[in-house]
């Protein structure tokens, strides 16, 4: 019994030590620049996308649920003194 646990403290350390080389051998990123150009480099659409995005105000038939924060059309609303939709009411 007293076997079983050397070797599988063994194999935790072993393991341990293992991680802590493949956390050493990773690049770090260490400026914003780099970290932009490592986005770039994934091949992702999202990071070649502009980001810029005309917000509207909240229209006339739409209103801010009090509770989640999401703009809803007036036909979601239960709780008018609240100001709550139907999925928190």
């Amino acid at each position: 019994m007293a076997e079983a646990e050397e070797e599988e403290e063994g194999q935790v350390e072993a393991s341990l030590e293992e991680l802590i080389a493949k956390k050493a051998d990773r690049p770090t990123i260490t400026d914003d620049e780099d970290e932009d150009e490592s986005l770039l480099a994934t091949g992702r659409d999202e990071a070649r996308e502009s980001l810029t995005t005309k917000v509207l105000p909240v229209q006339q038939n739409e209103f801010v649920c009090k509770s989640c924060f999401l703009v809803k059309h007036r036909s979601q609303l239960a709780d008018r003194r609240r100001t709550l939709c139907r999925d928190c009411a």
